[in-house]
């Protein structure tokens, strides 16, 4: 799609805008953002589009979505280098400033009441609305598994306009029309066989008005999309090359790391840091909001140091532990208020058939991603500078100029790779923190980074939830379905750091059920809000994380009280052809051949991708063990088919582990797991030895591969478990009932 038919598309989106009532923000909407490179450019060198800056010694590509592990940055730099005839890997790819240019507009349709599959009208109209909202707010989030739908346009139009832009440069320079040049491997090529390196040409392009009406190439001409290629960031991974947040070392660094209150929100009753500051290399400790931050020459220091400090923690209340929060998950459900209730068709309470009644549990989890938590932060009068790794560019810098008093464009972000994340760099409390103990000693950089202990006892969680459900089966079919589920709401969470408050119902708390694609004659799914108390996040696959394990649970044991067969049943359910085809190709690829056998299968719409599942266990002397593990998706159109299979796989066997043994509990308000030695995931050896992976491109709307691998994991294995056993697991971790081998 050319940049005309992008006009003319907004001026429609413009239209339904007025008729919603924002006429005001429809010509912000169809203006084009202003572009952040253009502040710093060097002389000579050309920014081609807020995502392509040319100059003597090169390309380099912006890629505003944080790359977290997930490839983020390699398939930007691919969307671009499509149109722009570079080779990815020949390229600078840097994360950007954190500007408002590089808003994310997929991100905010998930918080529209539209199912992912529904094309009619009011899902076509629904999703436009989102990405006007998400202009007009300037939201640049990493998340939601949107990287690939919203930037596979505006990038591959970015690579498009820069390459038209210098060509026109270079039809100038040799004085023939631009129609006879085409572009290759980072060149201009003159039909008489001239090449004009892009580097060659960046001042001429820097005073060439960009060429704006472009036509993107077709799929089947693609060059470098589609294909099996290595990641722009394999090799500097492999060998150490990388820079992430921990690694930073600037001239004149201090280290610092923080402590707080056990029991958030308790603060501090008396401090006595005589003794810390005492000790060789310590440079100060200061207090931060709940807690202290010891500032020294080394990182070992500052954490010696910091368990040193004599400290009363102050005391709060209510303390939440875990057994109480469980009742109030139950008291909730049993109460009168819904938060929501998009699902409800037919007549559930009078349904007719055999009735299934279950409830089933899932606990808090933590992201513990393996790089320790860090940032580096320098404090001026004039500037301050950042240097971490995070989701959110604007928000950190927004946050930190907070607690600086600056302008936020005094704050400078420079926005490194990440050692993980699945969700955990959505938060900013240690860029706040790392902040505080810059303003301490201005002009010298402190990074600041978290003991694991600290990071895990006071993580954002993917909440815990609980879910009541019955169904119904009559002449061997599903007849009813109707699933209650309680929760903390991650949006009011979120929404709430970030001085937002929240709006309307939480889709979060019934994501991946109210709009699964199954036509059930009688379907209710109704969302409980827990009132707030432990700090809950975005997790990988947020809602759908536990509702794919509910749902699908609930499902499997209606199907096999009905006497069907799991996997037929519900390709009669499905009422989406996407779908339908994802489950057969996963059938096929497990070889299913009826239910028992230790074999089970899930099934769950999620970001915009129907994914199928299948696992196999065997029991064993040892215990439980894993022997396949078949997934089957529709992303949509495959855009890169190594690291598609990497990231359904990676979310599946995420999955499978936090669903086999994490957990973390609460006892007086304190967190009871603080390391991988008690909170585990899934270890190399539990790895089923058969994993297979089909990505399919089944020509819908593109969609991205991070998250939607992990719901339809836990729900298979449970499942299987059952299959091979006859034990119904309804309680998350599962090693709590069975022993894994």
């Amino acid at each position: 799609m050319g940049i005309g038919k992008i006009v003319r598309r907004t001026l429609l989106i413009g239209s339904a805008a007025v008729a919603g009532g924002v006429a005001f923000g429809v010509w912000r909407y169809r203006a084009d953002p202003e572009n952040p490179l253009l502040a710093d450019l060097p002389e000579g060198a050309a920014s081609l589009t807020p995502f392509v800056v040319v100059d003597a010694e090169g390309v380099t590509f912006v890629a505003p979505r944080a790359d977290v592990g997930q490839g983020a940055a390699s398939i930007q730099a691919h969307l671009i280098a499509e149109e722009m005839d570079v080779d990815p890997h020949a390229v600078r790819i840097v994360a950007g400033p954190a500007s408002k240019a590089y808003y994310n507009g997929e991100i905010t349709g998930h918080g529209i009441p539209v199912a992912a599959w529904d094309d009619g009208r009011m899902g076509a109209v629904a999703r436009l609305g989102s990405d006007v909202a998400g202009k007009l707010v300037g939201l640049n989030i990493t998340g939601g598994s949107t990287t690939v739908p919203d930037l596979f346009e505006r990038l591959r139009e970015a690579g498009a306009v820069a390459r038209e832009t210098l060509k026109a440069a270079a039809a100038a320079r040799l004085g023939v029309d631009v129609a006879t040049l085409a572009t290759e491997g980072g060149a201009v090529v003159a039909a008489d066989g001239t090449r004009l390196p892009y580097a060659d040409l960046a001042a001429a392009a820097a005073a060439t008005d960009l060429v704006r009406e472009v036509t993107l190439r077709d799929p089947s001409e693609w060059r470098v999309l589609g294909r099996a290629h290595r990641r722009t960031d394999v090799e500097a991974k492999s060998t150490g090359a990388v820079t992430y947040g921990v690694d930073v070392d600037l001239p004149g660094m201090l280290r610092a790391t923080a402590v707080t209150n056990p029991v958030r929100g308790g603060g501090v009753a008396s401090l006595d840091t005589a003794a810390a500051a005492a000790m060789r290399g310590i440079e100060a400790v200061i207090p931060i909001p709940d807690g202290f931050a010891v500032i020294a020459d080394n990182d070992w220091r500052a954490m010696r140091a910091a368990r040193a400090v004599a400290v009363e923690w102050g005391d709060v209340a209510p303390k939440p532990d875990t057994a109480t929060l469980w009742a109030e998950h139950a008291a909730v459900i049993e109460g009168e208020e819904t938060d929501s209730r998009f699902a409800d068709e037919g007549d559930v309470a009078g349904a007719p058939g055999e009735l299934v009644e279950a409830e089933y549990r899932v606990p808090f989890l933590h992201h513990a991603p393996l790089e320790p938590t860090n940032a580096t932060v320098r404090y001026t009068p004039e500037r301050t500078d950042l240097w971490c790794g995070t989701q959110v560019p604007t928000f950190a810098c927004e946050a930190v100029a907070r607690i600086t008093g600056q302008d936020v464009e005094q704050v400078h972000l420079t926005n490194l790779p990440s050692g993980g994340s699945f969700g955990h760099r959505l938060e900013m409390e240690w860029i706040e923190q790392a902040a505080h103990a810059a303003m301490a000693v201005p002009g010298r950089p402190v990074r600041l980074t978290l003991g694991r202990e600290q990071d895990m006892t006071h993580g954002f969680l993917r909440p815990m939830a609980l879910a009541r459900g019955r169904a119904t089966h009559e002449g061997g079919r599903v007849r009813s379905f109707d699933l209650d589920v309680a929760a903390l709401s991650v949006t009011e969470s979120q929404m709430q750091r970030l001085g937002y408050p929240p709006v309307g119902p939480d889709l979060m708390t019934v994501q991946a059920l109210w709009d699964a694609p199954y036509a059930i004659p009688d379907r209710r799914v109704t969302g409980y809000r827990v009132p707030a108390s432990v700090p809950v996040s975005s997790w990988r696959s947020v809602g759908a994380s536990f509702n794919g394990f509910f749902g699908e649970s609930l499902l499997d044991e209606v199907i096999l009280a009905a006497g069907a067969d799991p996997v037929e049943e519900r390709l009669r359910l499905l009422r989406d052809p996407a779908s339908r085809t994802v489950l057969e190709t996963v059938a096929g690829m497990a070889g299913w051949d009826g239910p028992g056998k230790g074999k089970g299968v899930a099934f769950t719409y999620s970001f915009g991708v129907p994914v199928a599942e299948v696992v196999e266990v065997e029991e064993t002397d040892a215990g439980l063990a894993l022997r396949g593990l078949w997934i089957a998706a529709d992303l949509g159109t495959v855009l890169d088919p190594v690291n598609a299979e990497a990231q359904l796989s990676g979310g599946a066997l995420f999955g499978l582990g936090h669903a086999m043994h994490a957990a973390v509990e609460f006892a007086e308000g304190r967190s009871l797991q603080s390391n991988f030695h008690d909170y585990a995931s899934l270890r190399l050896w539990e790895v089923p030895p058969t994993l297979e992976v089909r990505a399919l491109g089944l020509g819908g709307r593109i969609s991205g591969a991070g998250e939607p691998g992990l719901p339809p994991a836990a729900p298979a294995l449970a499942n299987a478990i059952f299959a091979a056993t006859g034990t119904r697991l309804r309680e998350m971790p599962f090693d709590r009932t069975v022993r894994f081998a």
